[in-house]
């Protein structure tokens, strides 16, 4: 997958994980890993950015002993997600145009 698409979609992907449960770091990246390889280095940015856009918040559980910090989409963010669908089928429709055209 192109690398500018892919980075464009990581954040989406990030929401929609979290719009299923609330999630700490290493499970995020183990629900994406079907779907789109994700490391540490590359998450954390996109939760910071996500929480500081309001679109997740954060809060912290204790398990063995040690703070979790679970991430959670908030209601911004669920609606941001609602659009991004919308837009795709935009995205969609000129993917269809494409497909015909190559086939030709």
């Amino acid at each position: 997958m192109d690398v500018q698409l892919r980075r464009g979609l990581l954040d989406y992907c990030v929401l929609a994980v979290l719009k299923e449960e609330d999630s700490y770091g290493y499970m995020i990246i183990k629900k994406m890993a079907p779907i789109l390889e994700i490391s540490e280095s590359t998450l954390y940015p996109i939760l910071k950015r996500l929480e500081s856009n309001e679109f997740v918040s954060s809060y912290s559980v204790e398990h063995n002993g040690r703070l979790r910090k679970y991430y959670k989409v908030t209601e911004k963010g669920t609606i941001r997600l609602l659009d991004f669908t919308k837009e795709w089928e935009d995205v969609e429709a000129v993917i269809n145009y494409i497909k015909g055209v190559v086939k030709k």
